[in-house]
């Protein structure tokens, strides 16, 4: 026994318990990230691609058509309820405008039989979600051009293409020209208020050639509303009628469809390139149904512009209050002090430097921006209202500590033989800092960018409150001129992933999106932090006297 004893005192006192202890610890989170990053992935990947139809026809006569999307065991609402055993499917069924939702749960005993129509087709649309069903009409008006299931589908994948050219016509007029317009005309009309103030150069003479500018503007803008009307009565005209399993029909405007196929008679490579079709318009359209289907473009836009931003911002402010920190302050009770102070910025709530953001730079700078510069706008504001430079701020703010922290401990490490040596040299002390120091110090700086970007990419609390909308309708850059417009409200990925998330009424239709820009926004995030390490790590190679 008290062999045994010396044994187990030995082997405690020998640390082993200790790094097996440490290396599970590992084990653990390593599994619980790699488990929460399959499982984003998985779900994000498999939503873009396409399954089967399935009729399924029930003990009640009923008849279903959709995609199987789950299986489950039927789940027990209480103890001691009589539940009956086996398995139930989730369909997604679509045709929301005709059954008032997308899924359904299906008793698989109560399923008589199954089959996979080879006719049945899956119509993408602007609005409603998706349509499951069979094409059995197309129509030019009150003229019925083809019928039959073979022949109105091969007309109608004729006519599609030419009906997306002209929903691209209409977009473009719309965004681009009537946008143009819009802006020209907004800023024509301040400049005629300034003139009938008297304020303008030239005073009232001015305002004649202004008033012809503007009918001029006019002129046009009902020049593209009529061809907007001719436009859409055109892209309105072939409609086509769709059945439903059940026997309902639906009548629509070609326009109105994004996207036709019949899974049943794909193959796997029909399949694989509707795959990346679906992936690119993911990536690259603007979103539709309230967010819940079309792309993320204008959220990927807004999210890496803010971050460039906020990195630009950060890093001069960061770098040179370490720089003073750490090189000229003088050591003592009051540094001690800031450098505490700084430490204890980094755990304050995000919200909180949200809410500083609004008070100081939207109402306070922008504001006084507003007065000075923007003062015929007002009371409509032009700076004094949320906008990415105001979230690009405050979110240097919020990742300010993390740059000065992590410059100061690069600093730290770089060796006072250098120092000494420049000196030595005849270098002043502000040379031996921006050519020796600086340089050898980057590889830390750049590891406190990596943080700060890391931090700021998946913040959405303080843009909430500075900037970041549902839907903006034009982006921070486009070819309106200065181009630049820091003043514009953004998308975010972040935001994207909570209003789709959690505040879609229809959550389960959601679920696909939520997860795409989810996984989106963590590779972008991957993105950014390996692109930051790349360079780390090539001056780490260049400036070999750095201890990083």
């Amino acid at each position: 026994m008290g062999s045994y004893r010396r044994r187990l005192k030995n082997y405690w006192a020998s640390g082993s318990p200790f790094v097996w202890l440490t290396g599970g610890t590992l084990v653990v989170s390593l599994m619980m990230v790699g488990g929460l990053l399959y499982l984003i992935a998985s779900k994000a990947l498999g939503s873009f691609w396409t399954s089967d139809l399935v009729a399924l026809t029930l003990t009640d006569g009923r008849q279903l058509l959709g995609m199987v999307t789950d299986r489950e065991k039927i789940p027990a609402f209480g103890e001691g309820e009589d539940v009956s055993e086996g398995y139930r499917v989730q369909l997604k069924i679509a045709n929301r405008d005709l059954y008032g939702l997308d899924f359904t749960w299906v008793k698989e005993a109560d399923i008589v039989s199954r089959s996979r129509p080879p006719e049945a087709v899956v119509l993408q649309r602007q609005e409603w979600g998706d349509f499951f069903g069979f094409v059995r009409e197309v129509r030019m008006g009150d003229v019925v051009l083809a019928r039959g299931e073979r022949e109105s589908y091969r007309l109608f994948l004729s006519l599609l293409p030419e009906a997306r050219k002209l929903r691209e016509r209409i977009r473009h007029i719309e965004k681009d020209r009537i946008g143009d317009i819009n802006h020209r005309m907004k800023r024509l009309k301040l400049r005629m208020r300034k003139a009938r103030s008297g304020g303008a150069e030239g005073g009232r003479e001015a305002l004649a050639p202004l008033e012809g500018r503007m009918q001029e503007l006019q002129r046009r803008y009902g020049e593209l509303e009529g061809r907007l009307d001719e436009l859409y009565r055109t892209l309105k005209k072939h409609t086509v009628v769709l059945e439903s399993i059940d026997g309902r029909t639906k009548e629509l405007p070609l326009g109105d469809v994004v996207r036709a196929y019949k899974p049943n008679t794909m193959g796997v490579g029909g399949k694989l390139g509707l795959y990346a079709a679906r992936l690119w318009e993911f990536l690259s359209a603007d979103p539709r149904e309230s967010n819940t289907e079309g792309g993320v473009f204008p959220a990927i836009f807004g999210t890496v512009m803010l971050v460039l931003l906020m990195t630009v911002a950060v890093m001069p402010l960061g770098v040179l209050a370490a720089l003073y920190l750490r090189e000229y302050a003088r050591q003592g009770a009051v540094v001690r002090v800031v450098r505490i102070c700084v430490n204890n910025l980094a755990g304050v709530p995000s919200i909180v430097f949200g809410v500083f953001g609004l008070g100081f730079f939207i109402y306070g700078v922008g504001g006084t921006i507003d007065r000075l510069f923007f003062a015929d706008s007002l009371p409509t504001p032009t700076f004094g209202t949320g906008g990415i430079l105001w979230a690009s701020l405050t979110l240097a703010l919020l990742t300010l500590p993390v740059v000065i922290v992590s410059t100061e401990e690069g600093l730290a490490a770089v060796g006072q033989e250098l120092r000494h040596g420049s000196l030595a040299l005849g270098a002043t002390k502000f040379e031996t800092i921006w050519k020796v120091v600086l340089p050898s110090a980057a590889p830390g700086i750049l590891t406190g960018m990596v943080l700060a970007i890391a931090r700021a990419t998946g913040e959405v609390a303080p843009l909430m409150i500075t900037g970041v909308v549902k839907l903006a309708p034009a982006l921070p850059v486009d070819n309106t001129f200065p181009f630049v417009h820091l003043q514009r409200k953004f998308m975010h990925l972040g935001f994207h992933i909570y209003d789709v998330g959690f505040q879609s009424p229809n959550v389960e239709a959601a679920m696909p999106m939520v997860y795409s820009t989810t996984f989106l926004l963590l590779f972008i995030v991957v993105v950014l932090n390996l692109a930051a390490i790349a360079i780390r790590n090539r001056l780490r190679k260049k400036y070999t006297a750095s201890a990083f």
